[in-house]
């Protein structure tokens, strides 16, 4: 109890330490209204005695002089003085409040003006004394006013000015009652501080929970709404953003769910949440006008209030279904790669064995069909073991091929080759052109991954491209010296941004037919001969499209030498 002030009181073990920010805030506002209170006494003071002036009952004129001369210290300590938080020891301020106002009161008892009794007035001294200071104080303040009252009594006894026993018993009286208030006011007080601190670290904790909610919900990489009854979307995080809008749109809360065509089947969803007052979960499809189909698993929680005094809001949780089968996807073909290396060798022994039966049986033959169909078997038993040894390669995540079995191409010559056999096979010729520039440019690949390179872009480009001619256009050139580039363009819409996150990832694709292996065989085949793989989105004569683009180096690319990065790269 004896502290120094119970309004800045913390800490476990009884110590005290001054805080100036918000506790001040506090102990100020409480502050002003004792002050205010003391200035309201003054002027009552005043207008009575000029009341007991007027009436012509003035018995001393010390007593105007006295309420006039309080009124001023009054005014002055409220306007002029600011609020600080009492010290441990003896503090000035207390002088110019609870002193003056003991002073005051005591001496307009001592005079009896009117025979007005103004023991009362000592209540306020008391009470001011135990709420903004430390328990001594009010005991202290308390005493004074205590025997000051005695004094009173004791001078009015020596004057023998009525019962001298009523007088010292009312004394003793009004002094006990004045320190059981100093006792229950200070315990009041100490109760309100300490329900004060703990709201405000209670207030304190939860600003900080809600911090971390933001940034967790942030950095979500599902999407995030908070729609009331109503279907107003009251906050979305910035991958529901992402999921909801389709290029550069921006929709920021708060607005209409059912606002756009696109989002009905959310609105239905989150109608069906409060309804049934139950989570809710499928599967939507958002048809954007621009022709993008996205694809979405939803699902709903309802948080309701317990009580009802707040309305419920329901929070939906998107996650983007490409993304999720991808997941799945890469998750069982993870656990396929831990048992295709067994398989792989499983497959080569028989293989081998048809290829030696094949051989044997093919010497022995003479009639031009008989050798024709075992020359057809040769080559596909060769083409499979092909692909078995593909397979195996990124199964084992073998980066780069062996320096002996690195060889090198003429860029410009493999690339017309390759597109007029491609153009050929998919009758793409109207709708390609080739625009050769790097000047037959000899760059470290094999033939074979080259082509599948460039069949799998042009396959990718021809699934995309309008029916317009030049829509696939095919393109070399030199960048630097030392570095040629290869790019294959078409005129289809741009790609999404949930697409272009995972573009050259293994098993994602923005088809649920295809296998997602396409453009991760792509960069697969780039990083083993140390070119790279990227995409943009770029203008050719005016019109906008997609370009993927391979930077080549000039020369063999061995294990040993550093892969270019997109840092140094021009695109």
């Amino acid at each position: 109890m004896n502290t120094p002030s119970h309004w800045f009181e913390t800490g476990d073990k009884g110590s005290s330490t001054w805080e100036t920010s918000h506790e001040l805030g506090s102990f100020g506002r409480l502050w002003h209204a004792f002050m205010t209170a003391r200035v309201a006494i003054a002027t009552v003071l005043v207008i009575l005695q000029a009341f007991i002036y007027a009436l012509g009952n003035i018995t001393n004129r010390w007593s105007i002089a006295v309420c006039i001369a309080y009124l001023f210290a009054t005014l002055a300590v409220r306007l002029w003085a600011k609020p600080r938080p009492p010290g441990s020891t003896f503090d000035a301020q207390w002088l110019s409040t609870i002193g003056v106002d003991v002073i005051t009161f005591s001496t307009l008892n001592f005079l009896q003006s009117g025979g007005i009794n103004y023991t009362p007035l000592f209540a306020l001294p008391v009470l001011l004394s135990s709420i903004l200071g430390p328990i001594l104080l009010a005991f202290g303040t308390a005493a004074s006013v205590t025997l000051l009252l005695l004094a009173d009594a004791w001078w009015n006894w020596l004057q023998g000015l009525g019962d001298p026993n009523a007088r010292f018993l009312q004394s003793g009286l009004s002094g006990s009652g004045f320190f059981l208030v100093a006792l229950l006011a200070n315990h009041l007080a100490l109760r309100l501080a300490r329900e004060e601190q703990l709201a405000k670290r209670s207030q304190s904790a939860a600003r900080m929970q809600t911090q971390v909610n933001e940034l967790v919900i942030e950095a979500l990489a599902d999407g995030v709404l908070v729609v009331d009854i109503n279907g107003i979307v009251r906050s979305l995080n910035p991958a529901s953003r992402r999921l909801l809008t389709a290029g550069d749109a921006v929709r920021s809360a708060p607005f209409i769910l059912a606002g756009e065509a696109a989002w009905r089947s959310l609105a239905e969803l989150m109608h069906r949440t409060f309804a049934e007052q139950l989570p809710q979960e499928a599967d939507v499809s958002l048809d954007a006008p621009s022709g993008h189909t996205r694809r979405l698993h939803v699902r709903t929680r309802l948080a309701a209030s317990p009580n009802g005094t707040h309305e419920s809001l329901c929070v939906m949780f998107l996650e983007d279904l490409r993304e999720m089968e991808a997941r799945v996807r890469t998750e069982k073909m993870a656990a396929m790669g831990r048992m295709s290396a067994a398989v792989a060798h499983e497959i080569r022994n028989p293989l081998a064995a048809i290829s030696q039966a094949n051989a044997l049986l093919e010497e022995d033959l003479q009639d031009a069909g008989h050798r024709q169909l075992t020359a057809m078997v040769r080559q596909n038993a060769q083409r499979l073991a092909h692909i078995v040894d593909e397979v195996l390669n990124i199964s084992r995540a073998q980066a780069q091929l062996p320096a002996a079995q690195t060889s090198t191409l003429p860029l410009d010559d493999s690339v017309g080759k390759i597109a007029d056999d491609w153009a050929g096979q998919t009758s793409a010729s109207g709708r390609m052109r080739v625009t050769f520039d790097s000047d037959n440019a000899v760059v470290g690949f094999e033939p074979e991954h080259l082509r599948r390179l460039m069949i799998n872009l042009l396959d990718n480009a021809l699934r995309y491209a309008s029916d317009s001619a030049h829509a696939i256009d095919i393109a070399t050139q030199v960048v630097t010296p030392g570095q040629a580039r290869l790019s294959v363009w078409s005129d289809g819409q741009p790609l999404e941004q949930t697409v272009q996150t995972h573009l050259f990832e293994p098993f994602f694709s923005s088809e649920s037919r295809s296998s997602g292996l396409g453009l991760y065989i792509c960069r697969e085949l780039c990083e083993r001969y140390g070119a790279l793989i990227g995409y943009q989105r770029v203008q050719r004569d005016g019109i906008d499209g997609n370009e993927f683009f391979v930077m080549f180096r000039s020369s063999p690319q061995f294990p040993n030498t550093p892969s270019p990065s997109f840092a140094t790269m021009p695109t």
